[in-house]
Formats: C-alpha cells, structure tokens, sequence
C-alpha cells in the first residue's frame, strides 16, 4: 500500500510529525516566559508570538493529515505518528541544547523498526 503512494501524501506522513514535534520544542520555549498561573499571564501566553506560531504549526499539521488520511488507511499512517519520538529529542538538541543519548538512538531505531514492521 505505501509502495503506491504519491509525493505529496510522503510529504505528509513524514512532514506532519515534523510540524508537531516542532510545536512541541516551541511549546517548551513557551514555557520559560510563562509566568506564574494568573488571568494577566494568561493573557500574555496567548500573545506571545512564539506560542502562537506552535498553535499555527499544529493546526497546518492537523490539515495535512486530513488529507493523507484521504489516501491511507489510519492504521497504517497512524504509524508515522511515531516519528515524532524521533524528531522531538533531534530538534530539542539543535534548537534547546538537550543531550542526545545511546538510549535514545535505540529507543529510535526500535521505533522505526516497528514502523517497517507495521507497513511492510
């Protein structure tokens, strides 16, 4: 089934846990400039800029995936899902300065072997 799958629909199994894991490393960058929890700080979450481009990565990510899922079945593309595990500690590293472990490059091997083993 995967074998007969256009550019464009690879793209979003791929892309779309790409745009999550994204909103994941903007969400933890939101984090240091939230305040404690008070209406007033509320407030200024939801203005800050780098919260809302996590919100517009999420929902860009959202409707891609509405789409793929118009040309693979769920249990099959759910499956991608799983790169998110991958790509969170990758951009968290690049972009937050976290340590990448042994641990976790096992941890994403088993990951995308079960994948493979899923869609093969």
């Amino acid at each position: 089934m995967l074998s007969n799958l256009s550019i464009s629909n690879w793209v979003g199994l791929i892309g779309t846990p790409l745009l999550i894991a994204s909103g994941q490393v903007l969400f933890k960058m939101t984090s240091a400039t939230a305040g404690e929890l008070s209406v007033r700080n509320l407030l200024a979450l939801f203005l800050n800029p780098v919260l809302v481009a996590a919100l517009l990565l999420y929902g860009l990510g959202t409707i891609i995936w509405i789409y793929v899922l118009k040309a693979v079945p769920l249990t099959m593309a759910y499956s991608f899902m799983g790169l998110t595990f991958c790509f969170v500690p990758l951009l968290a590293q690049v972009f937050l300065g976290e340590a990448l472990t042994l641990r976790y490059a096992i941890g994403a091997v088993f990951i995308i072997a079960g994948m493979l083993a899923i869609n093969g």
